[in-house]
């Protein structure tokens, strides 16, 4: 009798198992596809959400914990100009006298002067350090995996987790903060790395120096100096009469090395407008 029970509760144990496996898999593939919508739904709410490790809405270097990828490449495509003004006041780069850096690039503005969002994406922060730094701005994450930060203004037309759109007006120009004169504080970074907005942004031709850009992690020498590519040495947008031999004349590099990186022959038509990748 003994036997017997055992024999049946093994084989009651044994249809159990059999019945729920296919339940497992279809709570597994329940379980995939909310969490495949959730992510989804958290990268459109959150821009750059597979990138960056979080969303504040407090600093604008909020990432000093983050891991920076050896190489990533920008999207430059859906693009605006931050203002039509083409004079630049002050460039990126480190200040001896001052014995700091200036993170961004100075554009002339008028106080009221519309000012709009680089690219699509997400206003993280709408503050005002008063008399200090950067008096009224505004920080935008982007689809593409940059963020902008807009500086000195002297209104904000946006609030913080709001979306915007590429070319939607967000503030006007001013003369907020640590300013001597009216004028845009315009900065590109990425995962809180400074980047020199020159390295995308041409506003003397009001034009995106290329139509992508490939961020290359800095790496210490033996000198401790780091560098960084320049997109308009890894880019060429191809122009009127331009040819393969004339462009790897132009930037010192050989027709068979275009090919190669653009996936080209050398019998290939370029077209007008067409990007070309050069190292």
């Amino acid at each position: 009798m003994a036997m017997a029970l055992v024999v049946s509760i093994n084989s009651f144990a044994q249809d159990l198992i059999a019945r729920q496996a296919p339940i497992d898999r279809k709570l597994k593939t329940v379980d995939s596809l909310a969490l495949l919508k959730q992510i989804r739904a958290e990268q459109s709410l959150y821009p750059g959400f597979d990138i960056y490790p979080n969303w504040s809405n407090e600093h604008v270097q909020a990432y000093k914990d983050a891991i920076v990828p050896k190489s990533f490449t920008f999207d430059l495509t859906n693009f605006t100009m931050p203002t039509t003004n083409t004079r630049i006041t002050d460039t990126f780069g480190y200040r001896p006298r001052r014995r700091r850096v200036h993170h961004g690039l100075d554009i002339k503005v008028y106080v009221g002067d519309t000012i709009r969002a680089a690219f699509d994406g997400k206003v993280r922060i709408v503050k005002n350090q008063g008399r200090r730094g950067y008096g009224k701005y505004i920080v935008i994450r982007h689809d593409n995996g940059l963020e902008t930060v807009y500086g000195h203004l002297s209104k904000q037309l946006v609030s913080e987790n709001q979306l915007v759109k590429s070319g939607e007006v967000i503030g006007l120009g001013g003369n907020t903060g640590r300013s001597t004169g009216s004028h845009l504080h315009f900065e590109t970074r990425f995962l809180g790395i400074a980047l020199d907005p020159a390295l995308f942004f041409n506003f003397e031709k009001q034009d995106i120096v290329a139509d992508a850009y490939t961020f290359e992690k800095e790496s210490k020498s033996k000198g401790g100096t780091s560098t960084l590519a320049s997109s308009e040495s890894m880019f060429y947008k191809v122009k009127s009469g331009d040819t393969l031999e004339r462009i790897a004349r132009r930037q010192g590099t050989t027709v068979d090395r275009l090919c190669k990186l653009n996936h080209l022959k050398r019998s290939s038509v370029l077209r007008l407008g067409q990007v070309i990748r050069c190292m």
